[in-house]
Order: structure tokens, then sequence, then C-alpha cells
């Protein structure tokens, strides 16, 4: 059973940066490959940024694309930073597991099988 707890969420500023965290309980975390999506009230969820077993591929979202990192440590937890936030970054943040043996990780949510519960970000003044 896989379990993905995130944290970092809040309100924040424009203009402002925001670093969230994925904690995974998994037996062996580098078999899968994770990602961030989000969803914004009223609209589909979408992705954000994706990051390989081995943490070498990692796209990203041309919305996130220039100011924004994802990293993974052997600690069992993903990260996600974006800086220079605006009111279209307010939405509710997921972390994602796919377990398939693929090199390049997907950016379709349908393609991960486990989640965490989200973790809400408001980009307000």
């Amino acid at each position: 059973q896989v379990q993905l707890v995130e944290s970092g969420g809040g309100l924040v500023q424009p203009g402002g940066s925001l670093r969230l965290s994925c904690v995974a309980s998994v037996r062996t975390f580098t078999v899968y490959n994770m990602a961030w999506f989000r969803q914004a009230p009223g609209k589909d969820r979408e992705f954000v940024a994706a990051i390989s077993r081995t943490g070498g591929v990692t796209p990203f979202a041309d919305s996130v694309k220039g100011r924004s990192g994802i990293s993974r440590d052997y600690g069992k937890t993903l990260y996600l930073e974006i800086d220079r936030l605006n009111v279209e970054d307010t939405a509710t943040y997921y972390c994602a597991a796919d377990d398939r043996a693929i090199e390049t990780p997907s950016r379709v949510a349908s393609d991960y099988d486990y989640w965490g519960q989200g973790a809400q970000v408001t980009v307000s003044s």
C-alpha cells in the first residue's frame, strides 16, 4: 500500500514562493516516477511537474517552467518549489506516484495510481 502525504501549503502573497513536500510511505521509493498535479476550483486537474525514478528526467508544465523546481531524496520525500507566484497558481496541489518502469514520467493524471490528499495553496494579497 502506497501512502502519500503532502505538506507546505498555505497563503502566499503574489510574487512569493512556495515549497511543498510529499512523504511517501513505500518500501522502495526509487521504483516510482513521481509527479505534482494541481486543481483549481471549477477546473480539471492539471500537470505541474514530474521526476523520474533516478531523478534524471524532470518535465515541467509550460505554466511553471523557468520558475519551478522538483526534486526527490532518499528520505522518500518529493519536493516542489515554485517562485514568482501569481493568483493563477492558486489550487490544491497533489503528489502522485506511478510504478510503471518507464524512463520519462507521464504528464497524464490517469497514469498515476497513487495520490496524496492534497495541499491547498492560495496566492492572494
